[in-house]
């Protein structure tokens, strides 16, 4: 299959090669690092830079999960089925930009006919974006990166990863948590990954009182697309029935 043409808003978008390139050289720098004045401009350029580049991004879903999940592996056919699914219902598609979850969460969502965004993030080791992106923006900071994930996002999807994928997680479980934000459905796909962590929560975090049972129904998990997407309308669809009462 011919891989689509990744679309750049070029007043958003960090200096990089194209992604056709053999060797893209993105320009990762690391002297604005030595003043900290400074500094705060270019993370205020970023805050800016974002919000106007994805305050046209509707009904935002965000897929986190590991960059080294490969095709063949059963959890890569799943996050492309689900972000398939979900871009044939009109939701947009957020993804890190980079390889596994991410890659066939983007894929799912070009051949769904939906909007395939990335956030790619400029470190030294250079990430570069998977190709089936139609929607690319670019941060040096990654926690300016994460308010955008949140900002802009209806539901989150949290496929196995690491420590990345579950900061992800309990990052988005606190803020709801602690009513910093809109609570959103949260959701772990893949049960017999999170089976471990969810008894040791249940085990230890409800065990201790560090957590409430309560707790535990801030997030949804599933095993199939179709799980999948009936959790985030079974939500919003309860959130319309308590804004009528």
């Amino acid at each position: 299959m011919k891989k689509p043409r990744v679309r750049r808003r070029k007043s958003y978008v960090l200096k990089a090669k194209s992604l056709k390139a053999k060797n893209p050289k993105f320009t990762f720098d690391n002297g604005f690092m030595q003043s900290d004045t400074w500094r705060v401009f270019r993370i205020m350029s970023e805050f800016v830079e974002g919000f106007e580049a994805l305050s046209k991004v509707k009904g935002g879903v965000s897929f986190f999960g590991s960059k080294s999940t490969l095709p063949d592996d059963p959890y890569y056919k799943f996050a492309y089925k689900s972000a398939r699914l979900l871009a044939k219902n009109g939701y947009s598609i957020i993804t890190g930009a980079g390889q596994g979850i991410m890659e066939a969460a983007n894929k799912g969502a070009y051949d769904g006919g939906g909007l395939s965004t990335g956030l790619n993030i400029l470190i030294p080791e250079v990430q570069i974006p998977n190709p089936y992106i139609n929607y690319l923006i670019e941060f040096r900071y990654f926690f300016v990166r994460k308010v955008m994930f949140t900002k802009y996002s209806c539901a989150v999807v949290v496929f196995p990863g690491g420590f990345g994928t579950l900061d992800e997680f309990f990052e988005s479980l606190a803020l709801i948590q602690t009513d910093r934000i809109a609570a959103i459905p949260v959701i772990l796909a893949g049960s017999d990954y999170w089976k471990g962590l969810l008894g040791w929560m249940k085990g230890e975090m409800i065990k201790r009182g560090t957590i409430e049972k309560k707790d535990l129904n801030l997030f949804y998990v599933v095993d199939t697309p179709q799980q999948l997407l009936s959790a985030v309308k079974k939500f919003y669809k309860k959130s319309k029935s308590r804004a009528k009462k």
